[in-house]
């Protein structure tokens, strides 16, 4: 992931920070408890492709 792109990305709901998660190809978002996969080196961004994270996996992030 490109740290350039990670800088200026945001959550699309809650307009905060993001997390890249290397192992899972995803953008962590702790405010909205969502995941954006990342395909083929590309952010999809949108919240109905995005999973829901875990409680456990909130209180997991920095």
């Amino acid at each position: 992931m490109d740290k350039k792109l990670l800088d200026i990305l945001v959550c699309p709901v809650t307009k905060g920070p993001l997390i890249y998660d290397k192992v899972n190809q995803e953008l962590l978002c702790k405010g909205s408890r969502l995941a954006y996969p990342i395909r083929d080196s590309i952010p999809v961004m949108l919240p109905e492709e995005a999973r829901r994270l875990t409680l456990e996996e909130v209180e997991q992030l920095k």
